[in-house]
Parts: structure tokens; sequence; C-alpha cells
């Protein structure tokens, strides 16, 4: 990675330097230099979430990509996958995203997908830093000039294709009968979601779908539904329904919350869906790729099952490029190759979808949970028994850091000197300025046991970051909800 592409593009906080409107400007030229180095006037689709400082964001995009030469096809609001799908469909020769996903409103990122629909690759990215980032020295004279202005044209049109596209793969599929409650995130799938289940004959009751441009995953989406899932379970209560779905700002990822309130994660989604597709002859090389902070109880399920299971690093990023590596590998025709994290952002890759969408991977789970005969999600799920697990994210601004070997000696101390600790992930965020440690036991420690070990590992790296008395949260990974933290 460069300097200012992280794991998902360019993010921090609005306002502050690179998002601000004249970074924004030149990394749409130095963007627009790179996608029409071939000498071809090449077209850029554009799409952002509801942030109030999207449009700020996008217009100087746009601009910069407009004085390159390149023409510029603009969205509007639309999730961060139906960008990455309508590059690849109508063959332009780039996408830009400006979302900063589950992350609260006074964060935003700006993220490119090259042609196929994947994430930009990282030659790409890191010319297109070199042209943009001041501090590389490159003169102005590195971008173009005295070419012809692109031309902007209206693909807000594009939605419908979008929603046509998602509903095809599935013709003969029918939610009649099923009640939902829709948590929007206050984001890109408030446009859609709704209107995608109602089509499909579910009874959709959408919450947190009225995006102000400041509300945008406040209290609300994917990621407050995992730590929070109470409010969900009232939901469904109150409205007399099957179970809920909540989908994060850009709504690439998706979390479904069963009628007793349990938490459906990505691993649960993975363990269903690896057995839905091989049923019919359709997983991708027999595997499921996932990261090393997923649950034993996924890996124990795919093992009964004979599946495979491949373990990357964190990102989706990591998990697509091993997935592609399966595909490229298979004969196999009509697979799907079938990967994700535990967050919910889950992958179903073939030609024309590479990257993870949450509205797609929620009708796949609706059928197979349908086509399974089971009396209820609750009991769908059941089947992916987890193991004890918790997720502590902890604040650690921009000071100080352990290094790489300085984080395995930590991992190593701790499982030698806890007995029934199986598994231990110590890492920095891509994305955040926070700390993740991820601990799994065997049984002999709950949830509460692991969540007091986990806050005193964050404690050592908040007090190399000089902030011993900053947030830590700690997810519960088995049954959903925060564990108290105390200390």
């Amino acid at each position: 990675m460069g300097r200012l592409f992280g794991t998902d593009g360019v993010r921090g906080t609005v306002g502050e330097w690179p998002l601000v409107p004249e970074f924004a400007l030149k990394l749409g030229q130095a963007a627009g230099a790179v996608f029409s180095a071939n000498g071809k006037r090449p077209t850029v689709i554009v799409g952002r979430d509801t942030r109030q400082s999207g449009p700020m964001l996008q217009s100087a995009l746009a601009a910069g990509l407009l004085a390159g030469g390149v023409d510029v096809l603009e969205l509007g609001v639309i999730t961060t996958p139906g960008v990455s799908w309508l590059v690849h469909k109508l063959g332009a020769a780039a996408g830009a995203v400006i979302s900063a996903s589950h992350n609260p409103v006074d964060q935003n990122g700006i993220k490119f997908f090259g042609p196929q629909g994947m994430k930009l690759a990282e030659a790409a990215e890191l010319e297109i830093e070199r042209l943009a980032d001041p501090q590389t020295g490159d003169p102005p004279a590195s971008l173009p000039s005295g070419k012809t202005p692109g031309r902007v044209m209206d693909g807000r049109g594009m939605h419908e294709l979008y929603l046509e596209g998602l509903l095809a793969e599935h013709p003969d599929l029918r939610l009649d009968g099923l009640s939902l409650v829709v948590d929007c995130a206050n984001g890109a799938a408030s446009v859609f979601a709704p209107d995608l289940f109602a089509r499909a004959g579910a009874r959709a009751v959408a919450v947190h779908a009225s995006p102000t441009g400041l509300n945008i995953n406040a209290g609300a989406g994917s990621e407050f539904v995992r730590q929070s899932p109470a409010k969900m379970r009232d939901w469904i209560r109150g409205c007399d329904a099957d179970f809920g779905v909540a989908f994060d700002g850009d709504a690439d990822r998706v979390i479904f919350v069963d009628q007793n309130g349990g938490v459906v994660d990505g691993d649960h989604m993975l363990g269903m869906l690896a057995k839905f597709l091989d049923a019919r002859g359709g997983l991708l090389a027999r595997a499921v790729v996932t990261t090393n902070m997923r649950n034993a109880g996924l890996k124990n399920y795919l093992d009964k099952a004979g599946l495979q299971l491949h373990e990357t690093p964190v990102g989706d990023k990591y998990v697509s490029e091993k997935l592609i590596e399966l595909k490229n590998n298979s004969t196999a025709e009509n697979a799907l190759g079938l990967g994700g994290e535990q967050s919910g952002h889950v992958i179903l890759l073939d030609d024309d979808h590479a990257t993870g969408d949450g509205m797609r991977t929620a009708l796949y789970v609706m059928r197979a949970y349908l086509e399974s005969g089971a009396a209820s999600l609750a009991d769908f799920a059941a089947a992916i028994g987890k193991t004890p697990q918790i997720i502590a994210s902890a604040e650690v601004g921009r000071g100080g850091r352990l290094d790489k070997a300085a984080l395995a000696d930590l991992e190593k101390r701790t499982l030698a000197d806890t007995p029934g600790l199986t598994r231990i992930n110590l890492r920095y965020s891509g994305t955040e300025t926070k700390f993740r440690a991820m601990l799994e036991s065997d049984g002999r420690q709950s949830e509460v046991e692991l969540a007091a070990l986990a806050l005193k590992i964050c404690r050592q790296a908040q007090a190399a970051a000089g902030m011993t008395q900053a947030s830590v949260e700690i997810q519960d990974c088995s049954r959903g909800g925060l564990v108290p933290v105390n200390g």
C-alpha cells in the first residue's frame, strides 16, 4: 500500500487532508491520466452514499476527471456494489465510489474499481497516488493538460438496470408470505432494498430509510445491529415479521437477525450458502474463502460437509484475490466462488460480480433458507455451532504503534499462558484508527473471560499510542451484541 491508499481506497475525516475538495480534484486529474494512458477516451462511472460530504467530494473528483479528458457517468446515490457491477456491465474504463461504508458520517473515502468491477490493481493505485500526492515532488506537468474536457452524463437511469440484474438471477424466487424488517442504515440501501424485496413478493418494513446526510450508520445499520440486536428483535416482534435484515451505509455488508434476536452473521451465511450451492454442484472448487478472523464453528461445519476452507489476511481484497485464483484454476462452468468476512461482507464471485453485494447476498440467503425447509431462520443458522469468540476494537488515534514483532510475541505469550485459548489475532485496522484483538477459546473461557483478557491487550496498544483512557468495544462474535467492559 502507498501513503494514501489503504485497504479500501483513500479514507479519512472530512475536512482534513486528504478528504478535502482540493485533493479530490487532483485525485480525479491523476486518475484521469492513468485511465486514459492508452490514448482512448475513457468513461468512468461515479457514485456515492448518502453522506452530506458526498456531493462535495464527488463534484471535485468529477471535475478532475473531466479536466483530464474523461467522460463521467454520474449515478448519484447508489450502493458500492452497484457501481462495481455497472462498470463491468456497461463496459466502462473504471468506477469510483465516494463512501466510508460502515464508518461514521464525519468519515468519507474515495475508492476506484477497474474495468472488471474489481478494486483497482495496486500498481494503478500507486501510479494515481504518485501523480496526486504533493509529497512525491512530481510537477503539475505530469498531469494531462490541453485535453478537451470530458462530458458529464446523468446515469440515474441505471438504478433500474441494477435492480433488474439482482432479480434476474432468481427468476423463480418468490418471497410471498415472508415478512421482513429492513434496516437501511440511512444509507444507499434506502433507495433500493425495500423496493427489491417487495418486488420479490416480501412484506418489507423499512426502518432507518430516511437519509438526511447526517444520519448514515447513526444507531442504525449492520454494525449497530451486530452490537445491539435487541432493537431489531423488538421491531421484528412488533411487526410480526419473520426476521430482520440490516445493511451498512454503502450496502456491501448484510446481517440477519432471527425472530429470537440472534445475530446471523458472515460465518453463518458462508456455511449456509456453501451447503446450498454445493448441493446443486454450483460451489466453485467445493471451497469457501474467508479471513483468519472467522469462527471455528464455520471450519468445523465445512469439515463435516467435506468442503475446503481457505484463509486469508483480513480484507475483502485478499478474499477476492483467492477466489479469482480458484476460478482461474477451475474448469467448472456456472460455479459461484464463495467467500467473505464475519462482518457480513460476502462475495459470490462469477463473471459479472466481482465484489460483495449485501442485497444480492440477502436474496441468496433467503432462497437457501426457503428451500431448506427449516422452520425458522434460527433453526437454519443453528447448524453452524459457534465457539466462544470476541473481537475487541480499541481507539488508538494516530499515535505510536506496536510493531509486527511485538504483536507476534504478544500473541505467542498469550496463547502459552492461557490454556483453552485456541486462536488470537492482533492487528491494526486498515480503514480506521483502531487496534483489533480477536480471541477464541475451545469453551474453557467464556466470552466474558475472553473480553477481560482482550481488554488488557488493548490497553497495551493504547499505552503505546498514548491513549490509555480511550474507548474499547468488545463484540461477542458467538451470540451477538457487546460484552460489557470493566477497566
